[in-house]
Order: C-alpha cells, then sequence, then structure tokens
C-alpha cells in the first residue's frame, strides 16, 4: 500500500521520535554505565517514546480534527518529557534519588493521563484506538497468555533441572501477595506499557501489515522492535554480554510480538497488548522466585541460553502465525 504524503510525514515523525531519541539517549546512557552509575531511569523513559512518536504526528499533521484527543496526547507528552529529563540528570546529577523521581512521574502521570483519556469524549477515544472493545474475547486473550507465560517458566524450570523451585514459589506467600498487587499496580503505571503498544501495536503493526501481509509485517515489526531495544541490551539488561542479550531480544520480541499481534487482531483493542506487556515485565520477579524488578538488571547471558528460548518461545508463542486471524 503506498502512503500519502500525510502518512509519510506522519511516520517520518514517528520514527524520529521513537528512534532517533532512543538512541540519541543511548549515548548518555552508556556513558553512565560505563560511569558505574545507575541507568535504570532510561529504559523507564525509553518506554515512553514509541507513543510520544505516534501522538506528535498526529498532532501535527491533524492538528484541525476535532476527533483529535487532545488533552490526552500533550498530557502524555509532557509526562514524556519530564522522563527524559530525568533520565539525562540521573547521568549528570547522580546524587539525586532518580528512581524514586521516576517512579513519581509514573505514577502521576499515569493517574493523570487516566483522567484526561476518560473525560475525553467517546468519538474521541472511538477514532484515535483508545476504547477498549470486546471484553470477552480480551479477557480471553489475557487468560491465555498467563497460561503460556506459566507453562513456560515451568517448562524452563524442568530443563534445568530445578522443576522443585516451582513448589517453592508456588508456597511463598509473596508469591500471592505480589501477584494480586499486579492488578493495582497496572493502573499506577499503565503509562510506560502504553507507551509502547501504541506506538507497536496500534500504529506501526497495521502499516507494515498492509504493506509486507499479515505474517510477514509481524515479524518485521518483531525484528525492529528488537532493534529498538539496543541501548538496554547494551548498558542495562546485559552490558557484560550486550550482543548476546541482543539477539535474544530479536526472539523474544518475534515471538511475543507474533502473540500480542494476534491477540490485537482479535480484539482490536490496544488495552489487551497493554495488559499483556505489563504481564510480561512483572511477572518476571514472581516466577523467578526474586520478588524485585533488579532481576532483569545486569545479568550474564550465554550463547547456549538462546537456543531452549528459540525453541520454547517459538512453539509456545510463534506458533500463533497459524492463527486465524493471521489468515490473508
Amino acid at each position: 500500500m503506498k502512503l500519502s504524503q500525510i502518512e509519510k510525514k506522519q511516520l517520518g515523525i514517528y520514527v524520529l521520535i521513537a528512534y532517533g531519541i532512543t538512541f540519541l539517549m543511548g549515548l548518555p546512557m552508556g556513558f553512565g554505565c560505563d560511569q558505574g552509575l545507575d541507568v535504570s531511569v532510561f529504559p523507564n523513559a525509553q518506554m515512553l517514546y514509541p507513543a510520544a512518536g505516534v501522538m506528535l504526528a498526529y498532532l501535527i499533521t491533524e492538528k484541525g480534527k476535532a476527533e483529535l484527543p487532545k488533552r490526552f496526547f500533550i498530557t502524555y507528552l509532557a509526562v514524556t518529557v519530564l522522563m527524559l529529563a530525568s533520565a539525562v540528570g540521573s547521568v549528570f546529577l547522580p546524587d539525586i534519588a532518580w528512581m524514586a523521581v521516576c517512579n513519581l512521574i509514573l505514577v502521576g502521570g499515569s493517574v493523570l493521563a487516566w483522567i484526561m483519556l476518560l473525560t475525553e469524549k467517546k468519538e474521541k477515544r472511538i477514532a484515535y484506538g483508545l476504547k477498549g472493545k470486546d471484553i470477552k474475547a480480551s479477557v480471553f486473550c489475557v487468560l491465555l497468555f498467563i497460561g503460556l507465560y506459566l507453562l513456560r517458566a515451568i517448562l524452563s524450570y524442568a530443563v534445568s533441572g530445578q522443576i522443585s523451585a516451582v513448589g517453592e514459589i508456588a508456597g511463598n506467600p509473596m508469591t500471592w501477595i505480589m501477584a494480586g498487587s499486579l492488578i493495582i499496580n497496572f493502573f499506577l503505571v499503565f503509562i510506560a506499557f502504553f507507551g509502547e503498544e501504541y506506538g507497536w501495536r496500534y500504529y506501526l503493526q497495521p502499516l507494515l501489515q498492509s504493506r509486507f501481509g499479515k505474517r510477514w509485517g509481524v515479524i518485521l515489526l518483531g525484528v525492529v522492535w528488537g532493534l529498538w531495544h539496543l541501548p538496554v541490551n547494551f548498558f542495562y539488561y546485559s552490558p557484560g554480554s550486550g550482543l548476546i542479550s541482543a539477539v535474544g531480544q530479536q526472539i523474544t520480541c518475534i515471538t511475543l510480538g507474533i502473540f500480542f499481534a494476534y491477540a490485537y487482531m482479535k480484539t482490536e483493542n490496544i488495552w489487551v497488548p497493554v495488559v499483556l506487556h505489563f504481564l510480561n515485565n512483572n511477572l518476571v520477579p514472581i516466577i523467578t522466585g526474586t520478588y524485585s524488578a533488579d532481576i532483569i538488571q545486569g545479568q550474564t547471558m550465554n550463547w547456549t541460553d538462546l537456543i531452549p528460548m528459540l525453541v520454547v518461545n517459538g512453539i509456545l508463542f510463534g506458533g500463533f502465525l497459524a492463527a486465524k486471524e493471521y489468515r490473508e
């Protein structure tokens, strides 16, 4: 499908923000990592850039449209600027508790964003894909993802000969306390996960699918989504094994992207992949039994770790390429 001039301009703005700012911010992030500073604010801020690119593109090219949810978009962009500034500040003014500042911005920004979103007219939310729909199918996709996610964790423990850890984690009260708190936490920090999914699934997925087809469009989306993580792979997730982390990221983004795209196509509800993304990130401290978000930082990876990752993710999530939603 050939893009119109306005669509080309929108895509240019989106790429400039989603990728340009991400890789530009990789410079201070890399410097901070090299200096042994805490760069945790950077990945949190980075999650906001994709949706910021979409919103800025719409505000610039469609500013005359009555259906444009300006208050919600402007609020979101303001939160993005504050997060970006906090990330830079964490490198050049490291004595300040920037992660505490980051959390305050995310929580305060999420609450304010909810208010702005829910007070926008229904027509505006519908016009820009912000209104939930098909509750039955949405709940099904969320429960299916949780089931597959837990199955993947059990298989991983079994393959590594640590199957007894499953019972230990299930028997720990902290597991259930943290699991229960996820419901409240989602509403308090949704803005970050919405930041990625509004950019990837709502905006970029339909564009790529219209050009390359439903299956190849989603696979390509997984590739570019994975590449977008490069600064985080090298300077946060696995500073000592960045290349391995980047390859693993490709496996994760392509396979999870297949399921997220399936869920979005099935429900046409952007809030489903937002919830799935939130669960994917926030279940990690629970299923590992560490109960700390620090588990994702400073990982040491080996090339051999990628083989079971490819096999398990490929089967559990990649298999959804055969779903009817992917048929042309």
